[in-house]
């Protein structure tokens, strides 16, 4: 493979990279850019694997130009004392364990607490104690409620952009009542933010902490009953409703608005993150598409007519339904109306500006979910009319 180099010009040595959290969405799509792309090594750890068999059999097999470069570890960092060894043998820690299903934070949020911040102390810890560099995956919910989301409806200044644009650096970050439990995700983010960036002043952690803004693509969450449980985020919750025929259900009316970015684009901006550690240690970086923005029920319509172009299905009469929020999330639920991420400090750093547009993006998404799942859902639509 030919010598790569940085955005300051210097070659690129290959590094031995512990991905914790490799079998998922983002892992599955960041572990085929490493081994397609680069010369460097990943340890991948997670419970599950199937999003990167396809990496990881014909690395087995040494069919492939990745053979030895690609090990997969099943265990679970909640108990595992193997994970303290598998870090110190690497260069670069990259931790993306989570429960990150806004489902799960009203029904589950003590494992939702326990997920984002008790079982994120070990890597953070042993980073430190091995003097490993660590890139940690948080979120744009740890901005919380933006400050328009206080205003009434009816407010002047309501649709004023300032009130929503969110800035790594200067922007609060407020969150509903504890009794709103729908926050115990967003403050167990925030709370490993506040201590990883504490290990970085106190004790020279060299750490960059990424905020996703809604990355969509292939392989993103499940479809319920095929190869998943419970209520997926937005955009499967919507493809699962395509694929039975279903009108797509539009919480709260669908009026909250969204950003989003095409999962190639986001690992290109990690791809500069891991490569460039100069222009990416101690910063905090948010990463999303404001140009990609729509209210949920403008998603819903958009991947309507996407789908009919994909699959050649017929659009319903009556393609989408209102549900309440505690209809749909159960009681406790709570949101921000409108989040806008500032890109000032990632183009910057790092020059990165991403390029998919929100159609394109919802194109590839939804054909690779035709074809992945259409027949696996009309088998099961067809047992349980059987039945």
């Amino acid at each position: 493979m030919a010598n790569r180099v940085d955005l300051d010009g210097r070659e690129i040595k290959s590094m031995t990279i512990c991905m914790i959290g490799a079998g998922g969405f983002i892992g599955s799509h960041l572990c085929e850019e490493l081994m397609y792309k680069t010369s460097h090594s990943v340890i991948g750890i997670d419970v599950y694997n199937d999003k990167i068999l396809h990496l990881l059999e014909p690395a087995e097999k040494k069919e492939c130009a990745w053979s030895g470069r690609i090990q997969f570890h099943r265990l679970n960092i909640k108990h595992d004392s193997r994970l303290e060894g598998l870090i110190k043998i690497s260069d670069l820690v990259i931790n993306l364990a989570a429960i990150c299903t806004p489902a799960d934070y009203n029904t589950r949020p003590l494992d939702t607490i326990y997920s984002n911040f008790i079982d994120a102390l070990p890597v953070v810890k042993y980073c430190v104690e091995s003097g490993k560099r660590l890139i940690h995956f948080s979120t744009c919910e740890v901005y919380g409620k933006t400050i328009g989301s206080f205003l009434p409806k009816d407010h002047p200044l309501k649709k004023e952009a300032e009130f929503y644009v969110l800035n790594e650096d200067e922007t609060p970050c407020i969150f509903g009542s504890i009794e709103k439990q729908r926050w115990s995700y967003a403050c167990a983010k925030q709370l490993i933010e506040r201590l990883i960036y504490a290990e970085g002043a106190e004790n020279g952690l060299q750490f960059t902490i990424v905020r996703p803004f809604n990355w969509i693509g292939p392989r993103m969450d499940f479809i319920p009953g095929v190869d998943g449980e419970g209520v997926p985020r937005v955009l499967a919750c919507f493809s699962n409703n395509l694929l039975r025929g279903e009108p797509l259900k539009l919480v709260d009316g669908g009026e909250s608005q969204r950003t989003f970015i095409y999962i190639k684009d986001a690992i290109d901006a990690v791809m500069r993150m891991i490569e460039n550690p100069d222009r990416s240690n101690g910063h905090i970086f948010n990463v999303g598409n404001p140009r990609n923005e729509v209210t949920v029920r403008q998603l819903a319509e958009m991947m309507t007519q996407v789908y009919h172009k994909v699959s050649g299905r017929k659009i319903l009469d009556v393609p989408t339904i209102d549900v309440s929020s505690e209809e749909f999330y159960g009681e406790g639920y709570d949101d921000s109306d409108k989040r806008i991420p500032d890109m000032t400090l990632i183009f910057k750093q790092l020059g990165w500006d991403p390029k998919t547009s929100l159609f394109d993006l919802l194109e590839s998404t939804l054909t690779y979910q035709h074809k992945t799942y259409a027949e696996a859902v009309n088998r099961n639509i067809a047992k349980s009319t059987a039945n």
